[in-house]
This record gives structure tokens, sequence and C-alpha cells, in this order.
């Protein structure tokens, strides 16, 4: 098979790119599991007709036990999952100061190791605009007989960077204040075919510009006449 070509090269994760996927997926992880326990008790002191209400993270484990005063076997059972609760948010702490430490501030920590995590070595794309196709972002095409046509975006690659792009696409769109041209093309693109494909579209060329940007070693433009500036190291 290696003598006729019928193999494709697979690219092998650096040890580094590794480290940060590990990072982020046990942040995810613990925040996941963090919100379980929290919905799991707002959940059943329902039941009893104790309603948690809106609280803050600080805030939560206090009103629990103001719920449950009244009622000493809820309180006894409640308890270990507040302790639970409590070590999970430290932990979870401790993830998200090293996420912090390993990227300097642009796009969002999270979405900018994600990134770094899942391209690892920019030099594997010979065109920025190719990791937009490698993260799924780009339209399938259904070809049979005399049937050719575009349907949704393939959503192949990495389901991870795939929503990280997608969800920061969308604070650009509806959360920002701050205008740019890539807010002034997706507001345009939402105008013409609807908020979702806008995002959609946002966020494969985000996906595009970050390459970019990790290429040249240079900061975002917000003008899209700017000149670009060098990152500081």
């Amino acid at each position: 098979m290696m003598r006729v070509g019928l193999f494709k090269p697979v690219h092998v994760k650096t040890l580094v790119a590794q480290e940060q996927r590990m990072l982020l997926t046990s942040r995810k992880l613990l925040q996941r599991k963090l919100l379980d326990v929290e919905s799991d008790l707002r959940g059943t002191l329902r039941n009893f007709g104790l309603k948690v209400g809106i609280v803050g993270g600080s805030r939560y484990e206090a009103r629990v036990r103001e719920l449950v005063a009244g009622f000493p076997r809820l309180a006894a059972i409640v308890e270990p999952l507040l302790s639970v609760r409590r070590v999970m948010r430290q932990q979870f702490a401790v993830l998200h100061k090293m996420l912090l430490d390993t990227v300097r501030p642009g796009v969002g920590a999270v979405v900018a190791l994600t990134y770094r995590a899942t391209v690892d070595q920019p030099q594997r794309f010979l065109h920025s605009r190719a990791v937009g196709a490698h993260v799924g972002l780009t339209p399938k095409r259904y070809q049979s007989g005399e049937i050719d046509y575009d349907g949704g975006v393939s959503k192949c690659g990495d389901a991870l960077l795939r929503t990280m792009l997608y969800e920061a696409a969308h604070s650009l769109l509806t959360h920002s204040r701050k205008w740019s041209w890539l807010k002034a093309w997706g507001v345009r693109v939402a105008q013409r075919r609807g908020m979702r494909r806008a995002v959609v579209a946002v966020a494969r060329r985000l996906a595009v510009v970050l390459h970019r940007m990790w290429v040249d070693g240079s900061e975002f433009r917000w003008r899209k006449g700017s000149a670009a500036v060098p990152a500081v190291a």
C-alpha cells in the first residue's frame, strides 16, 4: 500500500497540544458535573415546594440551606451534595486559572486555547480557508446522477472547536458592542440569509482569520483597511 500510494498522511498532535486538549476537556467535565449537581438540587427541592430561584454561584449554597432549614432530613441529604459542589467549584477555579495563564487575552481564553490545541501546527494548512473545511463549517455537496446541490455544513472534524467558534460568532453578532468589519459583514449576511446562517458564516471566517493571525503573528484588524500590527509576545 505504501508503494502504490494508497494511504493518507495523518497528523500526530504534539505533546503540548495534547496537554492543552486535556486541560480543556477536564475543565469542561467539571463545569458539566457542577451544573448537573446544581440542576438536580433545584429539581428535587422543587418537589417539596422549595424554589431556589435566581441566585449567583456564591449565594447558591446559602440559599439552599435557607430553604431546607425547617426540614432536618432534607438538610442531611442536601449537605453531602453541597460539599461536593463546593469542592468542584474550587477545583474548577484552579483549572480555569491554568487556562487563563496558558494564552493571552484576545478572542477569549477558551476559544483561543481550543483553536490552538486543535490546529496544533498552522503550517500544515497551505491556505487559511482550509481551516473552515477542516472543522466542518463549509457546505457539504451531494451529487447523484443529474442531482448536484450544496447542503448544510459538513460537521466533520473537531466538534469542540466547531462549538467554540459558533459560540464566539454568536457572541460577536449579538452581544459585542464594539463594531468591526467582521461584525458588519455578518450583519449583512444576516439581513440576506437569516441569523443562523450568518452565525455559521462568521464562525467559518473567524477560523480563517485566527489562522492568518497565527501565521503572520499579527493582531486583529478592527477596520479592514488598517495595517496589520505585529503581536506582542
